[in-house]
C-alpha cells in the first residue's frame, strides 16, 4: 500500500486526475457506477470485497507487473525473490549496476530484461519520474510510459491503476476482464479490447473500480484471483 509520505502527496482530486487511495475512495467509486450503470447491481452483489491492491509508485511497481507478464503467480514471485536485493528494496540506480548475465540468474526472459534494463536507466538518468508520472492525465502519463519501448498499453494502464491509484483507467486488452465482462453481461463471446473499451466509456470517471470490480466478480466465479498484481 501507498506510504503516508505519498498519501499526503496525492489528492482527492488533483488537476483532472482522480487518485484512489484506499477502500473509502473503491466504496465512492462503487457506490457512483450504480449511479452510472444499475446493470452493475448484482454484479457488486455477487463480486464480494473490492481489492484496493495499491503498491507504491516507482520502478519497484512498474518491475514487479512486467516480470509478472506472461507467467505464472507462482513464477513470477519466484523470479521477484531473486531479483531483490538483501534490503528488499529494488532501485532503477540498483538494477543498472547488475552484470549483464543477471536476467538468466533471475529467470527473465530477454525481452523483460531489455525492457527492465531501458527503464531502469531512464528513471536513474532523471528522463523518466514514475512517481510525478502518476499525478500527470492518463492519456498523457500512458503516452510516455508506453513510448518506451518494451512497456505496452496493458503495462501502463496497470501501472497507472495500481501504483498511481488512477480511478479512470480501464485495461480493455486484459483478457480475464474480457471474460469477467463477457459472462456478466450474458454476452455470446467476450468483448475484444476495442469493444470492450466502448463498453467501458460508461463507467467514466470510476473505470479503474469498475475494473476492480470485474475482477472480483471473475475471481468468484472462476475461485482464484484474477488482479494482475499481488
Amino acid at each position: 500500500m501507498l506510504s503516508s509520505a505519498m498519501d499526503s502527496a496525492f489528492e482527492p482530486l488533483r488537476g483532472n486526475v482522480q487518485i484512489i487511495r484506499n477502500e473509502d475512495d473503491v466504496r465512492q467509486g462503487l457506490e457512483a457506477l450504480l449511479r452510472l450503470d444499475p446493470r452493475l447491481a448484482p454484479i457488486v452483489a455477487e463480486a464480494g470485497a473490492i481489492p484496493l491492491r495499491l503498491r507504491e509508485p516507482g520502478f519497484a511497481g512498474l518491475a514487479h507487473i512486467i516480470v509478472s507478464q506472461m507467467v505464472s503467480r507462482a513464477s513470477a514471485e519466484a523470479i521477484w525473490r531473486r531479483m531483490l536485493p538483501a534490503d528488499g528494496s529494488l532501485t532503477a540506480e540498483g538494477y543498472a549496476l547488475l552484470h549483464a548475465e543477471a536476467w538468466r540468474e533471475f529467470g527473465l526472459s530477454r525481452a523483460k530484461a531489455e525492457t527492465l534494463s531501458r527503464i531502469a536507466e531512464a528513471v536513474a538518468s532523471g528522463r523518466l519520474d514514475l512517481s510525478g508520472l502518476c499525478l500527470k492525465p492518463p492519456g498523457e502519463a500512458l503516452g510516455e510510459l508506453t513510448a518506451l519501448k518494451g512497456v505496452g498499453p496493458w503495462t501502463a494502464e496497470v501501472y497507472l491503476m495500481f501504483c498511481g491509484g488512477h480511478a479512470d483507467v480501464f485495461p480493455a486488452g486484459d483478457v480475464a476482464l474480457q471474460n469477467a465482462v463477457g459472462a456478466a453481461f450474458g454476452l455470446a463471446a467476450r468483448p475484444q479490447a476495442k469493444a470492450l473499451a466502448e463498453l467501458a466509456a460508461v463507467w467514466s470517471p470510476w473505470r479503474s473500480v469498475a475494473a476492480r470490480l470485474f475482477w472480483a466478480y471473475y475471481a468468484t466465479r472462476m475461485r482464484r484471483d484474477m488482479v494482475p498484481i499481488g
